[in-house]
């Protein structure tokens, strides 16, 4: 008989999945599956039965007797009609079934003329298969009560199922237990344990024959013994606790009696009779240090965003607004972070604000990295400047989520800068411009062909107020001409100070020459006014040359050169008259500098020759010294006066090569006199400038072999005047190797008693202008007398210079000189005529 079809009361999704759980499908046979199957077939008096499973689309049997196939297709499938009933299925004879007469398993192999089968159904309601009895010939009057006993049996079948995917759950939970490498315990109601895996007697130090039975307060440290033992019994009991369904940070204490940190979680296992609770344990030491370094690192990280040097804000790129502001940001805006949090710009600034987002929206836009300078007011009114660079950083929710911005505030630097700007471009003393920007001017005046004037300005008597009074002093009076000055500054008219007391005055404009000569005499009348300052009344003046430009120029040097020549000429000349530059002094510039380049080509081949004049001893009459005495002639200007090529040499840097030409070709005449007859050299001041002349002439000296104690250097005043202390120096050190020291010119200039304080001279020499008064001026001879008294009291000898008369030698013997110089003697000879008069050993002072 037919049952009817009744629809799966389960979701089809479900009943798979339940099926799939059990874990049977295409599984080895299994002996009491088949030993089921073969009393099934014995019980129902049939050839054939089997235990039927149907999956999605197969039916698959798990054990048979006496069916030869393992599966057939689900749709043709009986058992599929007992899944889908839900209840037993009975056909008495398959082909009076209408339903099943043309099935192929009925009208093909194995042509089946009876089925019976009973659902297979699990606890949960799904029914997974069928339990069948299949046979090959009909049964008519196949009894309905094997029917209920073929339903007792597939419900054995089903709990057979069952029991296999449960014992395969726990086979397969026992692996991974044992294999977790968490620590895995179970305990008794008792709290006795009665589990222990691999991992927790790694991690407790305790095999598991040992840990088993003990209490679990084994593993806990003592102090916690009581809450522990309280919350562990009620797991145990099924009661409330926060260590069931959770992990909980604990310490657990090792087998050596070392503590460490866990995590446990509780879940009860059994019943109330026969069970306990089962801990899920994980040593944290590793995850302790882990965030134990990630809080030093963030509390790292936030200490250093909080000091650090620049300003660090981060915004949200949809909202612009800030998330974080800094210590230093703090410091540079002057608000609190908190009080600048959650706003915009346009809230906090209302100023600036607007270009603050206006660069921020730029770098969110268009992406990149982006630098840009800003300016703000602070609430105290103190304006600052800062810049700033922007990049974009990904956050958690999104791509370039914040906006991060990093600040230096560079006030002080622009203050630096600009600080540095007018150092760079204004004189520090004077706040007049310097010589750079003033020169700079010029040159783009040049280059743009614009016509302009200079006034080349340089003050008169002013370094007899540095001498006087000292720098102090003068720079103060400097200020005031500055300032003076700077009162005709307009903006056709700017000044600069070019050097210690020279200024120059740059004019642009029409009318340049009647402008140029009105201001000229402006500033001469203004600087003769007496200065009053630090106490005392200063009176200087000014010398003013004036060029034109392109008119007396059409270069930088060229204005310099000829703006120099009028100024010397308006010291020299005008007297208070500014002086504008013309040809005539170009001509004689133009001859100035012809000059020095053949001076420069007569020492370069040695053309300078030497002349010496002798000096003779009063005592006795014959020569002691001579004078090497500079001569110079060329073929189209005939002889060259001394104080002129000697000054050019001293102008165009000339002098030391052309000082150290006279002094060798000296020693090398010298060698040819006597032992007792001196050579006396003249030394120039600027000489003394390069700090080598004591190294010059020891080389010198070695070189051609004379004597050093022969050696005699004159210098004059003028020397003194300008460095004491370093010309002192070298000439010490001069005269620690035997040469001698004389002082030239005595009398005249500067003259001060103090420098017999500070040298030891060897010989002083009287100018010649107290001995040509000495017949009709009573102050020449009491200075000749006076020198001649202090020298003897010195122990130095006394020459007198330009002796040319019988009654001027006899004065000068008289009053105790001790050397005469001059044309009654001897004219300035060659270095021969001078061999000629030593071998004559004639007395060359006339009777």
């Amino acid at each position: 008989m037919d049952s009817p079809s009744v629809p799966n009361p389960k979701p089809e999704q479900l009943r798979l999945a339940a099926l799939g759980e059990l874990g049977v499908l295409d599984t080895e046979a299994e002996r009491e599956f088949d030993a089921l199957a073969r009393v099934t077939a014995s019980i129902m008096g049939v050839p054939n039965a089997g235990i039927s499973l149907v999956d999605a689309d197969r039916q698959w049997f798990k054990a048979s007797h006496g069916i030869e196939i393992g599966e057939t297709p689900r749709d043709i499938a009986f058992c599929d009609q007992v899944v889908a009933r839900g209840e037993a299925l009975l056909i008495a004879d398959t082909l009076e079934s209408e339903e099943f007469a043309a099935n192929p398993l009925v009208t093909g192999h194995p042509r089946l003329r009876f089925y019976a089968g009973a659902p297979l159904m699990l606890d949960s309601g799904e029914c997974v298969g069928s339990l069948c009895a299949l046979d090959t010939v009909p049964h008519p009057d196949f009894p309905i009560e094997k029917l209920d006993r073929l339903r007792d049996l597939a419900t054995l079948a089903s709990e057979l199922l069952e029991a296999r995917g449960r014992r395969l759950r726990g086979e397969i939970a026992a692996k991974i237990v044992s294999a977790t490498p968490h620590a895995v315990m179970a305990a008794n109601h008792r709290a006795e344990i009665v589990y222990w895996n691999t991992a927790a007697e790694k991690m407790f130090g305790l095999p598991a024959a040992k840990a088993i039975g003990r209490n679990v307060m084994t593993i806990i440290p003592k102090k916690f013994h009581h809450g522990h033992q309280e919350r562990f019994e009620a797991a145990a009991e099924g009661g409330p606790t926060r260590l069931v369904g959770t992990f909980v940070e604990l310490e657990a204490r090792h087998a050596d009696g070392t503590v460490f940190p866990v995590e446990l979680s509780l879940a009860p296992w059994g019943s109330q009779d026969m069970g306990g609770f089962a801990a899920v344990i994980r040593d944290t030491t590793d995850q302790m240090k882990l965030r134990a370094e990630r809080d030093r690192n963030k509390q790292f990280l936030d200490a250093v965003v909080s000091n650090l040097p620049s300003m660090l804000f981060v915004k949200d790129t949809d909202t612009r607004r800030y998330l974080l502001v800094n210590r230093k940001a703090e410091e540079v805006i002057g608000r609190s972070a908190e009080s600048m949090k959650g706003k915009s710009d346009a809230e906090l600034f209302p100023g600036a604000g607007q270009t603050f987002e206006h660069n921020d929206l730029k770098v969110i836009t268009q992406g990149g990295t982006s630098q840009t300078e800003a300016e703000f007011e602070r609430d105290d009114a103190t304006r600052v400047h800062i810049r700033t660079t922007r990049v974009l950083i990904d956050g958690p929710d999104r791509p370039n989520q914040y906006l991060l911005g990093l600040s230096e505030d560079i006030t002080s630097m622009r203050k630096t800068e600009a600080a540095r700007w007018r150092l760079a471009n204004y004189d520090t003393l004077t706040g007049l411009l310097n010589r750079g920007s003033m020169l700079a001017q010029i040159e783009r005046l040049i280059e743009a062909e614009h016509r302009f004037a200079i006034l080349n300005i340089d003050l008169d008597r002013f370094k007899s107020v540095n001498d006087q009074f000292g720098h102090v002093t003068g720079d103060e009076v400097l200020k005031v001409v500055g300032a003076r000055l700077a009162d005709l500054s307009d903006e056709n008219t700017q000044i600069a100070r070019i050097g210690g007391d020279e200024f120059v005055c740059l004019m642009t404009g029409e009318r340049l020459r009647e402008r140029a000569a009105r201001c000229a005499e402006m500033i001469i009348a203004g600087l003769r006014q007496p200065i009053k300052t630090r106490g005392i009344t200063a009176h200087l003046g000014a010398s003013i040359g004036v060029v034109l430009y392109p008119d007396d120029g059409r270069c930088v040097e060229s204005l310099r050169q000829n703006s120099d020549l009028a100024m010397y000429r308006a010291k020299n000349e005008a007297k208070g008259e500014p002086c504008f530059f013309d040809d005539e002094m170009d001509a004689a510039e133009r001859d100035r500098r012809t000059l020095e380049r053949d001076m420069r080509t007569a020492i370069e081949e040695g053309r300078i020759d030497i002349a010496y004049q002798p000096i003779v001893c009063v005592a006795t009459g014959e020569i002691t010294s001579v004078e090497a005495l500079a001569r110079w002639s060329e073929p189209d200007r005939g002889a060259i006066p001394p104080d002129i090529f000697i000054a050019l040499a001293e102008d165009c840097g000339l002098i030391d090569e052309l000082g150290e030409q006279i002094l060798r070709r000296a020693c090398i005449d010298g060698l040819a006199w006597p032992e007792k007859l001196k050579v006396a050299v003249n030394l120039s001041p600027r000489q003394f400038y390069s700090g080598m002349l004591t190294d010059t002439v020891l080389r010198v000296v070695e070189e051609t072999g004379f004597p050093a104690h022969r050696l005699q250097f004159e210098i004059t005043e003028n020397l003194v005047i300008q460095n004491a202390a370093e010309a002192f120096s070298q000439l010490e050190e001069l005269k620690s190797h035997a040469i001698g020291i004389s002082i030239d010119d005595f009398g005249i200039g500067y003259s001060s008693l103090s420098y017999f304080q500070s040298f030891s001279f060897n010989k002083v020499k009287i100018d010649k202008s107290f001995v040509s008064e000495l017949d009709h001026s009573k102050a020449a001879k009491a200075i000749v007398q006076a020198v001649v008294g202090l020298a003897t009291q010195l122990s130095m000898s006394v020459v007198a210079e330009g002796v040319e008369t019988p009654l001027q030698r006899q004065m000068l013997e008289d009053l105790g000189c001790s050397h005469l110089q001059g044309y009654l003697i001897s004219r300035p000879v060659s270095a021969s005529a001078i061999s000629a008069m030593v071998i004559s050993e004639a007395a060359l002072l006339p009777a």
